[in-house]
């Protein structure tokens, strides 16, 4: 059963382009975001002086994703003010300490290890880590707390706005390995049948999540938008898109912020998604909608 979060977020200037101290009620843990052009003032924060984990984050503009470098330190402002300095990429920070102080190096190092294998598998960003660090070994006990830290920090960095942590599909059926069916708690099962095509989908809080294997047209037809247009050729080109036996598969889930953005990239056209994107009863997306507010 998941349970609802109290999150505060105190706005050191009052705006919320500066500085931002963010925390879950009743969790010791606590995040700072700082932009970086005033790194320099995080050496009046005691929260930076502390063990913990970092990321500094910019943005690949070529292919619209984050991009991100997860880190640790004993000291999180002194490696800022000296590693960190030297990435030229990032425009924000976003660091996690512990208000009680018990983390140790053992324990941000685990934290370092996992959140670079987390981002690696939701696959919403770009890493800028050269290598994977190890993953030390840490007691039982210590290893659960950390696991529970670690979803305080997927938490927090929703809540400031960064998603690179999450899942795009946060519940798989592994078991099931003869289809790209999903049985996810909250998301609906879709499908897509237009002329000789196949794809399926899952809709999602966020957009519809199309499923690897789904199929796709060759076709870039005039009809779809430019940024439809670049988004198909940018799955082509970093080869989530390929060609086999004369179709187009997709080889991994994606997130398409529309179900028209899926329909119409997929097919090559422009495409009314709400209407073509089917539940296993034969209700469009936009019936159910409609059913869902009477």
């Amino acid at each position: 059963m998941k349970y609802g979060k109290s999150i505060r977020v105190y706005l050191a200037d009052g705006i919320a382009t500066g500085i931002k101290h963010a925390e879950i009620v009743n969790w010791t843990g606590q995040a700072i975001s700082c932009p970086r052009k005033r790194i320099s003032e995080l050496k009046e924060w005691p929260e930076s002086k502390s063990p913990g984990v970092y990321f500094l984050l910019g943005e690949d503009i070529e292919h619209d994703i984050p991009l991100v470098y997860i880190g640790e330190s004993e000291n999180v402002y002194e490696r800022l003010s000296t590693h960190g300095v030297k990435k030229e990429f990032w425009r924000e920070v976003v660091f996690f300490t512990n208000k009680d102080e018990n983390l140790t190096k053992a324990h941000i190092r685990y934290l370092e290890s996992r959140l670079v294998l987390q981002a690696n598998q939701a696959n919403r960003s770009k890493l800028e880590n050269g290598n994977s660090p190890q993953l030390p070994t840490i007691p039982r006990s210590d290893r659960d707390a950390m696991e529970e830290f670690i979803g305080n920090i997927r938490v927090l960095m929703g809540a400031l706005g960064h998603r690179f942590l999450e899942p795009i599909v946060s519940e798989r059926d592994s078991s099931n390995t003869t289809t790209n069916q999903s049985v996810i708690s909250d998301n609906i099962s879709l499908t897509l049948n237009y002329k000789k095509l196949q794809a399926s989908a899952l809709l999602t809080d966020e957009g519809v999540v199309v499923l690897k294997g789904s199929e796709a047209l060759s076709q870039i037809k005039e009809t779809l938008t430019p940024g439809y247009k670049k988004i198909k050729r940018d799955l082509l080109n970093s080869g989530k898109l390929t060609e086999e036996n004369g179709k187009l598969i997709l080889q991994v889930d994606y997130l398409f912020n529309s179900p028209s953005a899926a329909a119409g990239i997929l097919i090559g056209q422009a495409s009314n998604g709400r209407v073509l994107w089917k539940d296993a009863s034969g209700r469009t997306i936009a019936q159910i909608e409609e059913e869902s507010t009477t």
